[in-house]
């Protein structure tokens, strides 16, 4: 059985608001392109991919900073029961507490965990909010 990581990143093309399922790295780059610059989400699912898991990625506008875009991507991990074995998100740079709040219970729903950068981990736990 193959596992499967869901990554937010930004991409040349592809949907937003649409959960891509990707299985190889044919499929990655037929739906979403190349990584932009200073772009991380796409470097990880290719790692993901060459790891043998399975992908599901969600387009952003813009990584860290396109809260609504999360938020959705969320919210159908949450309500979509489609996806099966998610072990792992991958949010790079996103440091926004409502964001990584919600994600919190995506990872209990699945039993799954989060995957950011130390950057991201040190704004979230040093967040006057939190």
């Amino acid at each position: 059985m193959r596992y499967t990581v869901a990554i937010f990143g930004e991409a040349e093309r592809g949907s937003f608001q649409t959960a891509f399922f990707c299985q190889n790295l044919e499929q990655l780059e037929r739906n979403l392109g190349n990584p932009p610059e200073n772009s991380a989400g796409l470097n990880l699912a290719i790692q993901a991919l060459l790891y043998e898991r399975n992908l599901i990625f969600f387009r952003v506008k813009e990584e860290g900073f396109s809260v609504q875009d999360y938020l959705y991507g969320l919210y159908l991990l949450e309500t979509q029961h489609l996806f099966a074995n998610v072990r792992a998100i991958g949010m790079p740079g996103v440091g926004n507490l409502q964001v990584l709040d919600a994600s919190e219970v995506i990872c209990d729903i699945y039993k799954s965990i989060l995957i950011t950068t130390e950057a991201d981990l040190y704004d979230y736990l040093t967040d006057k909010e939190h």
